[in-house]
């Protein structure tokens, strides 16, 4: 019988944990389908790993890992696809904004032969009109800008085959854009659209600073369209200065009001100035991600992995077997 493996990167959810599992098992119970539940802690500070611990001791399925450090979303996820082992992955959050409830239709879609079925919000309760129209923006700017198309409102609440799991898995760069790299592989895909229910419990964890982080995550990974805007800009503040140039020595050879151009220089000078620095950091940016990629370094590491008792047990007295 094939077998559904569940990951859920988790960070600070001690008040959603034990809502999510509870929500996740009953609706999952109900496809017939036998399945593992992989929380991925990503470096919790509350009482998280606790509690994953003494689910992980009640229910074999319940599979904890504990990662050494906070390594971000991504990074999170891409631990769980490497850990899962099911005929089918479904990745998810657990704030209990991806509904477990759609569980099932997830499978269904599966069942029906698609390889990835990828959800889509419409909406979000709660959320603010700023974060609506960020979110949008984004989506707009990395379709206009790159060479594959994200669906406005994709989640990381999807899911995979396991032929997509391997595909994924292949792909190895350290500032990861997963939701591009799904439009990428390829595979028969559908979308399934629902609404996102406010959180059960506790604060979103993701600042302006991470969306910021996230959002040039992806236009880095899949466009170099920055990189040609600075070389457009170069060439279109060249002409400008040469247009300078030539109204200057016609003022000078041509009439009397060679007076000294302190505001053209200036304007000139600042002007060029900022364009050569934004051009710089653009650069930069593509460097700095070259430098992290060619360090070579894990993506990430596990401090302890939290699995029942039971299941230990069982795998010491086969290896002695």
């Amino acid at each position: 019988m094939k077998y559904i493996s569940i990951v859920v990167p988790v960070f600070n959810e001690q008040e959603n944990m034990k809502v999510f599992y509870q929500a996740v098992c009953k609706h999952m119970e109900s496809t017939g389908y036998s399945f593992e539940l992989i929380f991925v802690d990503d470096g919790s500070t509350d009482q998280t790993a606790v509690i994953l611990d003494k689910l992980a001791e009640q229910d074999s399925r319940v599979y904890g890992i504990l990662l050494a450090r906070n390594f971000g979303h991504q990074i999170a996820l891409t631990c769980g696809l490497d850990h899962a082992k099911g005929d089918a992955v479904i990745t998810m959050d657990g704030d209990m904004q991806h509904p477990p409830e759609m569980l099932p239709e997830l499978i269904r879609k599966w069942e029906e032969g698609f390889e990835i079925v990828q959800t889509v919000r419409k909406n979000t309760q709660g959320v603010s009109w700023f974060k609506k129209f960020t979110s949008g923006m984004f989506y707009r700017t990395i379709n206009k800008m790159s060479n594959i198309h994200i669906t406005e409102g994709g989640s990381d609440f999807r899911l995979l085959d396991k032929a997509a799991v391997a595909t994924l898995q292949s792909f190895k760069e350290k500032a990861r854009f997963i939701r591009g790299i799904i439009s990428d592989i390829g595979y028969r895909q559908t979308y399934i659209e629902f609404v996102a229910p406010e959180r059960f419990a506790g604060k979103s964890k993701f600042s302006i600073a991470k969306m910021a982080n996230f959002a040039l995550d992806g236009i880095t990974a899949y466009s170099k369209v920055p990189l040609r805007l600075a070389f457009y800009l170069g060439v279109l503040t060249g002409f400008l200065s040469l247009l300078v140039t030539v109204h200057v020595v016609y003022i000078y050879l041509f009439t009397s009001e060679a007076v000294p151009g302190w505001a053209t220089i200036a304007a000139s000078v600042l002007l060029l100035g900022g364009i050569q620095l934004m051009g710089l950091g653009i650069i930069g940016e593509y460097i700095g991600r070259i430098f992290e990629e060619v360090k070579q370094r894990p993506l990430y590491w596990v401090s302890k992995e939290l699995k029942s008792n039971a299941e230990i047990k069982s795998k010491k007295e086969n290896a002695i077997a």
